[in-house]
């Protein structure tokens, strides 16, 4: 292990470089603390749900959703798809 400090993360602009970036680039040199797991959504969605709620429920929903930076409709589906997979 190398004994010096990490260096930010470069900004890429495309997934070109990106691409470039990681196929040459030692990352253990880069400080990656700030990454978050990320989840894609590849399956389609065929069907919706259409529900009453209190509004204040709602806005409590609306507001951790905008603490998590996702819409409310997808954190409500995680929500839901974390609850069924226990």
């Amino acid at each position: 292990m190398k004994n010096h400090t990490q260096q930010p993360m470069p900004s890429i602009p495309s997934d070109a470089a990106a691409e470039e970036f990681v196929a040459t680039a030692d990352l253990s040199e880069f400080d990656l603390s700030g990454f978050k797991p990320m989840n894609f959504e590849f399956e389609a969605k065929s069907a919706a749900l259409n529900m009453r709620l209190p509004r204040n429920l709602l806005d409590a929903v609306k507001r951790k959703a905008a603490a998590k930076g996702i819409p409310y409709t997808r954190y409500v589906r995680l929500l839901i798809e974390n609850d069924v997979s226990r």
